[in-house]
This record gives C-alpha cells, sequence and structure tokens, in this order.
C-alpha cells in the first residue's frame, strides 16, 4: 500500500496536531485560566489519529479513497481554524479573526460527515 503525497502530507499534519495537543496540555496545565487552551489540546489530540485512521482507511481501499481525504482534510481545517483560534485567544489575547472557532466547528463537524459518507459509499472493486 504506497501513500499519496496528500495522504502523506495529511499524516505528517496529523502527527503535528497530537504534538501540539500534547504541548498546549502541557502549557494549559501550568497556567491559569487556560481553560480554553485546555479544549485546545483535548480537540488536537483526538482528532489526530482520527485523520490517521481516515487516510489509513482510504489508502487500504476500505472506504473510498477520495472521500477520505476530503474528510480528513475538512478535520484538519476545522483544527486549525477552531484550536488557533481557542489557542490565539490565551497566548496571545486576541482571536485568529472573527467566527474562526465557529467556522472551524462546523468545519469539523463536515469532516466527520463525510467521513460517515465515505464509509456508507461502497468501495470500488
Amino acid at each position: 500500500m504506497r501513500l499519496a503525497g496528500a495522504d502523506r502530507a495529511l499524516g505528517a499534519f496529523a502527527c503535528l496536531s497530537g504534538l501540539l495537543g500534547v504541548a498546549a496540555s502541557a502549557a494549559s496545565a501550568h497556567m491559569a485560566g487556560a481553560e480554553s487552551l485546555k479544549t485546545a489540546a483535548q480537540f488536537l489530540l483526538f482528532h489526530a489519529p482520527a485523520i490517521l485512521a481516515l487516510i489509513g482507511l482510504g489508502a487500504a481501499g476500505l472506504l473510498r479513497a477520495p472521500l477520505a481525504r476530503g474528510a480528513a482534510g475538512l478535520v484538519a481545517i476545522g483544527l486549525c481554524l477552531f484550536c488557533g483560534d481557542l489557542a490565539l485567544r490565551v497566548l496571545a489575547g486576541h482571536p485568529l479573526f472573527p467566527m474562526a472557532a465557529p467556522s472551524g466547528g462546523f468545519a469539523l463537524m463536515g469532516g466527520w460527515l463525510l467521513g460517515i459518507v465515505a464509509l456508507l459509499v461502497p468501495s470500488r472493486g
């Protein structure tokens, strides 16, 4: 099984999300009033394996790879917006941009929804 370039990039992003989740979790444990950073850490940590699972299942042919890749991409975008906004609010004192966190939340939900579609649409072959 060979991974496409997009799958490798998404896999690397998932690993980066895990790394940042651990770092944000550690930082939030040492900062007063860092509940939002703790939330961002949790989102990063539990979505990182989901991205890896989506690309792995798609590459193995157990679900439609393009749909799985799209789902993983939406989750990645959602993490950037949602977690980026929460982290910036705590660490820099300002949001990423107006409505970044809600937009990221919708992207995350869209990724999970597309993951459902990728699992329910039969694979070819």
